[in-house]
């Protein structure tokens, strides 16, 4: 004989009301934290993918920052060595001048002046370190304080840098060779001022022994400018290079972002729809159990 009672029907809305609020506090979670699921585990298929692209996030974003610090240390290497033409073709041309007009007036100053932004140059540093020193970190990598000490100081040992340079990986398979050596830009030019360390003071008209020298110093200029301006356009061709590779990294973590975020972030429009709408079921199960709660067998045998 089938029982009649109230107590399975409660049992089961009790159920039927404890998923609603379950429902209900997950859904509360994802508008809070904004990701669909608390851990990887709960998002099931799509976790191995995404511990992927978080792994090449993490390899573009470290690509993305070598770029960018690489692509400031070329970008001073590029602002010295135009600060180093720019001063040595002032002087040429200021030694030209003296040449053509036979007067020597202020030409002992400009020779001084051009040699002491040409030394500042190449002692140049960024945060403590040679931009032009190679390896070599713990002095300038040129050495001569004026233009007198270049007298009979060769070039081997004006220049005490290295030919380390440094190396840097921008992409997979990908290293870029960077780097500028002080003997590498400035060994001809040195040559031209230690021509220039023979003139002596030019008082009134030069001699013409002083215009020899400053004809063959203007030459050595010419010829030191040569490689120097080799030398940076190789280090412009490695900027473009850099660049590329910096934007080529940037885009590529942008894509592993978007991957990520539809794979882990909640639909914010969607998850207040579902809060809504579990809202409403929670409210009307709680009604249906109360009027379930108030029913008596009792009130239909009087």
């Amino acid at each position: 004989m089938s029982r009649v009672a109230t107590i399975p029907l409660q049992r089961s809305m009790n159920i039927a009301i404890q998923r609603s609020q379950q429902l209900l506090a997950e859904t509360q979670q994802k508008l809070a934290t904004g990701k669909k699921a608390p851990d990887y585990a709960s998002l099931g298929t799509e976790a191995v993918r995404n511990l992927s692209a978080r792994s090449l996030l993490a390899q573009q974003d470290a690509y993305k920052t070598a770029s960018a610090q690489v692509s400031t240390a070329l970008s001073l290497n590029d602002a010295n060595m135009g600060t180093m033409e720019t001063t040595v073709n002032t002087l040429k041309q200021d030694l030209l001048t003296a040449i053509g007009t036979r007067e020597g007036a202020g030409v002992t100053e400009a020779i001084a002046t051009a040699f002491n932004q040409f030394r500042n140059a190449l002692n140049a540093s960024s945060g403590g370190v040679s931009l032009f020193g190679g390896a070599q970190t713990d002095g300038p990598p040129f050495l001569p304080n004026t233009l007198a000490d270049t007298i009979g100081t060769p070039a081997s040992a004006a220049f005490v840098n290295d030919n380390v340079t440094a190396s840097v990986r921008l992409s997979d398979g990908v290293d870029v060779e960077y780097g500028v050596t002080a003997n590498a830009i400035g060994t001809k030019l040195y040559t031209a001022f230690q021509t220039l360390a023979e003139l002596g003071p030019i008082i009134g008209a030069p001699t013409d022994a002083q215009v020899a020298l400053m004809a063959k110093a203007a030459g050595e200029i010419d010829t030191g400018l040569v490689d120097l301006r080799s030398v940076n356009a190789e280090n412009g061709r490695k900027q473009a290079q850099v660049e590329t590779l910096g934007t080529r990294a940037a885009d590529r973590s942008l894509l592993m972002k978007s991957i990520i975020e539809r794979n882990e972030d909640a639909d914010l429009g969607e998850v207040a729809i579902d809060l809504a709408q579990q809202k409403t079921i929670l409210q009307a199960s709680y009604s249906v159990f109360a009027q379930l709660a108030d029913l008596s067998l009792g009130n239909y045998l009087r």
